[in-house]
């Protein structure tokens, strides 16, 4: 269901590994209520709603024993689907975006286009594996499913930073930043589809 007056859509997603509920609103102000089973994939989450404000309501079951992959990568899959459900056509959005994204000693800059081609650039070293219980490679395995099924091409890149949990979240910040000001409706063009080609869908 889309409801393209306030941009929302809902997505429901099951598979043998997962099976997740997830909406989100476009146009909301970052409220979130977010449960995946993952405490500090929790944490990133209520990061990217609230410094998108893309309201978001998600809710994941996964096979948390064998590991968190499958509940990362298809919970971003869901939000992804959800986000491009929720854009239609893409008439009207800024569509291009960028962010410098500073947090303590941590530097992290995110450039999208929100142009229906989904491609990831991914620059981000981490000096440890875990996060606590948290691998940290699903970062990466987060964004490259979000930006294949929103249709985004994003390029996240850590200038520099030494604390891990500051470089995971600098990433979802900035990615979340730059995301609410690329979908924002351009008053000079709300009714246009921001492209020469005239699509935004591939």
């Amino acid at each position: 269901m889309t409801n393209v007056s306030t941009r929302s859509a809902r997505i429901e997603r099951s598979t043998k590994e997962t099976s997740i509920a997830v909406s989100v609103n476009l146009d909301g102000t970052g409220r979130f209520d977010i449960s995946t089973g993952v405490g500090f994939f929790d944490h990133m989450l209520e990061q990217l709603s609230r410094h998108s404000l893309i309201d978001m309501d998600i809710k994941v079951k996964g096979d948390l024993h064998i590991d968190d992959h499958h509940t990362v990568e298809d919970t971003g899959i869901a939000i992804g689907q959800a986000i491009a459900k929720a854009l239609a056509d893409r008439r009207g959005i800024n569509r291009y975006a960028s962010l410098d994204l500073a947090m303590d000693e941590t530097l992290t800059r995110a450039a999208l286009d929100v142009s229906g081609r989904p491609f990831l650039i991914w620059q981000v070293e981490f000096s440890s594996p875990k996060i606590g219980t948290f691998d940290t490679e699903l970062v990466r395995e987060f964004f490259q499913a979000l930006a294949q099924n929103a249709g985004i091409t994003l390029h996240v890149s850590t200038l520099y930073g030494a604390n891990n949990h500051h470089i995971a979240e600098t990433c979802f910040k900035a990615v979340a930043r730059a995301l609410r000001s690329a979908i924002e409706t351009d008053p000079r063009q709300k009714d246009a589809i921001p492209s020469t080609k005239g699509t935004l869908n591939g």
